[in-house]
C-alpha cells in the first residue's frame, strides 16, 4: 500500500466554521494554500466541485503551476462533459503537472444539487451512467488505437486520445459511495474507494464490503478515509477548541449561512429533510450513539449539518490523533484526506505537529504486522 496524506484546496477561504468573505475565486487563496500544502508535507491536495462552484480541472491546472512536487485529486463530476474529451483534459493535465494527477469521481448523492444542472436521473441510473464513464476515460488514456464502445449512456464510433497521461495505466481513479449501486461501480472501477470519518467498526464493515465485491472481479483497491483533525498541545486543550468549532459553526448556520455560497443547494431543498446519499446516513447513525465515539472521533459538526459531507473528526493532541490514524491503517486505509476548519493555518499545523507523527505510528504497525507475517 502507498500511504498518502491528502489535504484540501479550497476555491476561497470558508469553512463550517468560517464565514466566506472573499470572491468565488479567490486566486491568491489558491495559490497559498497549494503551496502551503506542498512545503509542510502533504503528498496531495484535493480540489472539489459541487454544482456552483468555480470549474476544478482549470482549479487544478493552476494550483500544478504554482507547485512542483505535491500531487493533485480533482474532484470531477461525469455525466456534464463528454468522457472522451474529459479524458483529454484531464490527461493533458497530467502531462502539464508531470504526472502529479489522481481524479476523484463524484457520482453526486443530492437530487436538488444534480437538478441544478439539469441532471435528473435517479441515484441508480447515475452510477450506471459512471460505470459507463470511468470505461470510457480508461480507454481513451490506454488505447494505443481508435476503439468503439456501445452503453446505454454513451456511443462512441473510432474513439481515440493522441494525448496520454505520463503512466501507461492512465490516471488513479478515486470513487466514493456506499449504496448497493456505488459499491458495484467501486468494485469494477476504483483504484482507491473513499470512505468518510466512520467508526472503526463502520470503517471494517465497508472495507470487507467493498473488498468482496472488486475480488469478485479480479481486483484490489486502496482506501481513503476523510477525516477533519482538531489537536492541541494537550487533550483537554483540542476538546475546548472542538467547543468552539461547534459553537461558531451554530451561530454561522443560525444567521443563515454555511461557510460557503450564499446561493448554495442548502437553500434550494429542506435542510430539516434526511439526506439521500447512504454516506451522510451512515455519518448520521454515528452521530446519533453520541458526540465521542471510539477513542477520538468527533460527531457534532456531522450532527449540526446533516452531514453533508466530510465532517467528522479526530480530536486530540497530535500524538492521540495520529494513534486514531494509525488505528484505521490497521483497518486497511492508506490515504488520509485531512482538513481543517481553519484551512489555511491547520493546514500548516498538520505539516508541522501531524504528518510527521502519524508517519511515524504507520511505520510502527506496518513493520510489526511484516514481521508477524
Amino acid at each position: 500500500m502507498s500511504v498518502e496524506f491528502i489535504g484540501y484546496i479550497g476555491h476561497f477561504n470558508n469553512s463550517e466554521a468560517v464565514r466566506r468573505t472573499g470572491p468565488a475565486l479567490d486566486v491568491d487563496h489558491i495559490e497559498t494554500v497549494a503551496k502551503a500544502h506542498e512545503y509542510v508535507g502533504f503528498d496531495r491536495a484535493l480540489v472539489a466541485v459541487n454544482s456552483n462552484s468555480a470549474e476544478s480541472i482549470l482549479i487544478g491546472q493552476h494550483a500544478a503551476s504554482v507547485t512542483s512536487r505535491i500531487k493533485l485529486m480533482i474532484a470531477h463530476r461525469p455525466g456534464f462533459t463528454a468522457p472522451t474529451l474529459a479524458a483529454r483534459q484531464l490527461a493533458t493535465l497530467d502531462q502539464f503537472s508531470r504526472g502529479r494527477l489522481a481524479v476523484h469521481i463524484i457520482t453526486g448523492g443530492s437530487d436538488a444539487e444534480l437538478a441544478q444542472d439539469g441532471d435528473h436521473l435517479t441515484k441508480d441510473e447515475r452510477y450506471a451512467r459512471t460505470a459507463e464513464y470511468i470505461e470510457v476515460l480508461r480507454r481513451e488514456w490506454t488505447s494505443a488505437e481508435p476503439f468503439d464502445f456501445e452503453g446505454t449512456y454513451y456511443s462512441i464510433q473510432k474513439g481515440f486520445g493522441d494525448v496520454k497521461p505520463v503512466r501507461a495505466e492512465g490516471i488513479p481513479v478515486f470513487f466514493g459511495g456506499a449504496s448497493p449501486a456505488a459499491i458495484a461501480v467501486a468494485a469494477r472501477h476504483a483504484d482507491v474507494y473513499a470512505l468518510w470519518g466512520e467508526t472503526y467498526d463502520q470503517v471494517r464493515e465497508l472495507v470487507g464490503r467493498v473488498r468482496g465485491a472488486a475480488a469478485a472481479h479480479g481486483r484490489t483497491p486502496e482506501f481513503s478515509l476523510s477525516l477533519r483533525p482538531v489537536i492541541a498541545d494537550t487533550e483537554e486543550a483540542a476538546w475546548a477548541k472542538a467547543a468552539d468549532i461547534l459553537a461558531r459553526a451554530r451561530a454561522l448556520r443560525s444567521g443563515g449561512g454555511d461557510g460557503r455560497s450564499p446561493f448554495n443547494v442548502r437553500k434550494l431543498s429542506d435542510g430539516n429533510a434526511p439526506p439521500t446519499n447512504e454516506g451522510s446516513r451512515r455519518l448520521l447513525e454515528a452521530a446519533a450513539r453520541g458526540p465521542r465515539l471510539d477513542k477520538y472521533l468527533w460527531t457534532e459538526i456531522a450532527a449540526l449539518t446533516g452531514a453533508s459531507g466530510n465532517s467528522t473528526g479526530l480530536v486530540g493532541t497530535p500524538d492521540q490523533v495520529a494513534e486514531a490514524i494509525g488505528d484505521y491503517f490497521d483497518l486497511g486505509i492508506s490515504k488520509f484526506l485531512i482538513r481543517g476548519f481553519d484551512p489555511l493555518v491547520d493546514a500548516i499545523d498538520y505539516g508541522r505537529d501531524l504528518l510527521p507523527r502519524a508517519r511515524a505510528v504507520i511505520a510502527e504497525r506496518a513493520a510489526a504486522r511484516t514481521a508477524a507475517e
